[in-house]
């Protein structure tokens, strides 16, 4: 809900600021994407701990932890919740017996589709003020940005 003092306050020094504006922007599609999600009972990090070993079975929990640059140990957890919910399952790595490869299970695979259509769904509504090129120049540009940071730690 906006107020009348919202709507008159000057924001002259922020309009230009990237840092503000991703800020702001993120936070407006964290809401999205936090409902698509919250239909499912999860995160949207848990979302994306199972998106990554979708994609990329048998994957040790220490890379998917540094994919996500989430701290190991919040990732344990995370992990624990996930094979509590029967969606995820950790096996001995067949390279190093003292790591865990992640799998999905068959109901691990069917929920996270479901879900990744919650989240396509969801975003379609949200992006119906872009279109194509300016929804490919906007995941460019953040892209850009993200690989800017791991080049220049």
């Amino acid at each position: 809900m906006t107020t009348d003092a919202q709507n008159n306050i000057d924001y002259a020094m922020l309009q230009d600021r990237l840092g503000y504006k991703l800020r702001r922007a993120q936070m407006v599609y964290f809401d999205v994407f936090f409902e698509a999600c919250a239909q499912e009972g999860i995160t949207p990090g848990l979302f994306s701990i199972l998106a990554i070993v979708y994609h990329n079975p048998g994957l040790t929990q220490s890379a998917v932890s540094a994919a996500l640059e989430v701290d190991r140990s919040a990732m344990v957890a995370a992990i624990d919740k996930l094979e509590g919910m029967e969606v995820i399952e950790r096996r001995k790595s067949k390279n190093d017996r003292r790591s865990y490869a992640l799998y999905l299970t068959e109901k691990g695979k069917a929920f996270t589709d479901r879900l990744n259509q919650n989240v396509i769904e969801r975003e379609a509504d949200f992006e119906k003020f872009m279109d194509s090129k300016d929804r490919e120049q906007l995941l460019n540009t953040l892209d850009r940005i993200i690989q800017a940071k791991k080049d220049n730690p």
